[in-house]
């Protein structure tokens, strides 16, 4: 290696280009196009809105809450007045990967005194699965995770202990605001490292074996305390009677194993599948050759976090894919742990550097295109809401061309949203569950049509889901309910089922319709024989290979 010197991937122009390289594939879309990201849209348009708009409250409940699931929600507050709403969500979500990138890269430096060139392999995973799902606020919670955890460290290391533990309580407060979820990974990282540091003090002082062990367990648990005032405001939050939601689903051995395939998944099958490969193989890599390492503290990190992956559940409190989450970070810690040698020529180390520049660059621009691509045909999609006049009640169905997903999602679940964020038109897509949002839906008229899934719409009926094939919801929809029906990707449906409705916009065989008959087309009193209830804990994966099941979302 260079002794002293910096090698050009340790610089932190180096890490600055990386972090800026990170958002590319964001600049172009005006939406950024994740699959719950337009919904979330609309839920703030109605917390920035919701004072002015008196017929809000007619559709919806809005009544801010100390939950943990605020990351966007409050960023929001200062932001839209400035830059106005769309804009200032897609700064905030631009600045997600750039976090996750500084942070997996600093943690990096922390733990090896330099960045290894096998780090390189981490920063595709700033555009993992949950991250193209819209999981926002826990993506924003992840990566301020990722950062404060690389803080912890260097305050650690710098010997500022006491003034650690004084400044991580409100940061830790303010992390489980973002979403619980990155408070925890927090938590459990942080005790990792300070179970190392422990044990190192008092191997130096010659305590040795499980003595050793439990005795470190035990200071790293004390030296954790400054993150646990959360725990408080946890089960302030979820011990109170308006909250809902089961935890279930345990030890799904088949989704968790797909959960950290799909870790890159974003369009092209192949590619993202050939990709996660490429990660496995470095990893493996640090196994079998011995000119590569693994750091011992950050190995006992990606450990703990298998851990908890292994012991989540799918479902927790209602809110899904809790396990899917945070696989692709197990990967991530793991990738930054490994190192060379000291054995290892500084040509050896240089082109394990290209070779992982040359994988983000490649993964960027894949993500780059692919984000082009969904932008063009949400564009395309939301010119219809040119003929939707503002307050409109319009109901929306959203095709999906399978019961089981196909590898690239649509990313238009929940355009809907986005009807409800420009026009303050009444969306059908909203998360209803109490106690994990700041807003719930109230439109009683709308009966099984009032919030998510209800805008998911099939060929036929799909088994274990709750999804209506289209002619189903074309049948049972209360007409007196809704203004407007705007059909996205449909499929094929009888078109005899529109009678009384005027289309007013087409694009292939997208359709907006105008409601001109409030009659129903069938019998009311069949409508508990047609339709399925939609309780929030029934959430079921689909049983096709490599899909992914419509459950709840709670950012």
């Amino acid at each position: 290696m260079n002794g002293g010197k910096l090698n050009w991937w340790q610089t932190r122009w180096f890490v600055a280009a990386m972090a800026l390289l990170a958002a590319v594939p964001l600049i172009w879309p005006t939406v950024p196009p994740l699959v719950d990201l337009p919904g979330h849209m609309g839920r703030y348009r109605v917390q920035l809105d919701y004072a002015n708009q008196p017929w809000l409250s007619q559709w919806y409940h809005f009544e801010w809450q100390m939950i943990g699931n605020l990351g966007i929600d409050l960023l929001i507050e200062p932001l839209a007045p400035i830059f106005g709403l769309e804009l200032a969500a897609k700064l905030i979500v631009m600045a997600i990967p750039v976090l996750t990138v500084t942070g997996l890269l600093w943690i990096a430096r922390e733990v090896q005194g330099r960045i290894p060139a096998t780090a390189l392999f981490a920063l595709p995973l700033a555009y993992s699965y949950p991250f193209q799902f819209g999981f926002v606020n826990f993506a924003l919670s992840m990566a301020l995770a990722l950062n404060l955890f690389a803080l912890w460290l260097r305050m650690g290391r710098l010997g500022a202990v006491r003034l650690r533990m004084v400044l991580f309580v409100p940061l830790s407060c303010l992390l489980w605001l973002a979403h619980t979820f990155g408070w925890g990974v927090l938590g459990v990282l942080a005790f990792s490292a300070e179970l190392i540091r422990q044990h190192d003090i008092r191997r130096a002082k010659g305590a040795r074996g499980v003595k050793g062990w439990i005795e470190s367990a035990f200071h790293a648990g004390i030296g954790c305390i400054p993150l646990a005032l959360p725990m408080v405001l946890m089960v302030l939050w979820r011990s109170g009677e308006h909250v809902t939601g089961q935890t279930g689903d345990w030890f799904n051995w088949r989704w968790k194993i797909n959960w950290v395939t799909m870790a890159l998944r974003d369009r092209w099958m192949a590619f993202d599948l050939a990709s996660v490969t490429v990660l496995f193989l470095v990893l493996l890599k640090g196994v079998r050759d011995e000119r590569v390492e693994y750091s011992r503290n950050l190995v006992l990190s990606a450990a703990f976090l298998a851990v908890v992956y292994i012991l989540l559940p799918r479902i927790v409190f209602g809110s899904a894919y809790a396990d899917m989450r945070l696989a692709p970070f197990v990967l991530a810690i793991a990738l930054i742990a490994l190192r060379p040698r000291r054995g290892l020529s500084f040509r050896g180390a240089s082109t394990l550097a290209i070779v992982g520049l040359l994988f983000f660059v490649v993964r960027i621009g894949a993500t780059t295109v692919s984000y082009v691509m969904y932008s063009n045909d949400y564009d395309r999609v939301l010119t219809a809401l040119d003929h939707v006049p503002p307050r409109a009640r319009l109901l929306t169905f959203v095709g999906r061309q399978y019961c089981a997903d196909v590898w690239p999602s649509s990313r238009l679940e929940h355009v809907a949203g986005l009807a409800l964020e420009r026009k303050l038109a009444y969306a059908n897509d909203q998360w209803s569950m109490a106690g994990g949002q700041l807003l719930t839906v109230r439109y009683a008229p709308a009966k099984r049509f009032a919030h998510d899934p209800s805008e998911i719409v099939t060929q036929r009926r799909c088994r274990g889901q709750w999804w209506r094939p289209i002619d189903t919801a074309l049948k049972l929809l209360p007409r007196d309910a809704f203004d407007y029906v705007w059909l996205v990707h449909p499929p094929r449906y009888d078109e005899a089922l529109t009678r009384g409705m005027t289309p007013i916009w087409r694009s292939g065989r997208d359709v907006l319709y105008r409601i001109d008959d409030r009659r129903p087309i069938i019998d009311p009193t069949a409508y508990e024989i047609l339709s399925k209830p939609n309780p929030e804990d029934d959430r079921r994966p689909p049983p096709a290979r490599r899909s992914t099941p419509p459950d709840k979302d709670d950012d």
